[in-house]
């Protein structure tokens, strides 16, 4: 089996900074312009058989919204999370990111896109990708 890439995690290390120092300069009266929303993604990897199996949460997503693509070692997700504001009713409060998304997941091993599959239920998307050469 292949190691692991180094930078497999990287996109992960990214967000983890900017919530912590987002965290860290979030000052009360100061306004925070949000990115979007930003599903949470994890990555695993299994041996039997070897394949690395993605679960995005996608909580208010309909599938018809969502588009996948495998190339090379680069897993992209991409779709739509429904409209914030929803005509005449009077929002005290939005907190709940919406709009587009584009996660792009970087595998750690080679991986045989053509046999992959997918799945989505209750707002959890899981995609199992074979792995190459192993």
């Amino acid at each position: 089996m292949r190691e692991p890439d180094l930078f497999a995690n990287f996109e992960r290390m990214r967000r983890e900074m900017d919530e912590l120092f987002g965290d860290v300069l979030e000052r009360p009266g100061l306004a925070r312009r949000r990115a979007g929303f930003s599903p949470s993604v994890d990555v695993a990897y299994t041996s039997q058989p070897p394949r690395a199996i993605v679960t995005v949460e996608l909580p208010g997503v309909e599938a018809a919204q969502l588009e996948l693509e495998i190339q090379g070692r680069r897993l992209t997700i991409s779709g739509r999370r429904g409209p914030a504001v929803r005509e005449g009713q009077v929002y005290q409060q939005v907190e709940i990111e919406r709009g587009p998304f584009r996660r792009v997941i970087e595998l750690g091993a080679e991986v045989s896109p053509e046999d992959a599959t997918a799945s989505y239920e209750d707002g959890m998307l899981r995609v199992e990708i074979p792995l190459l050469g192993i």
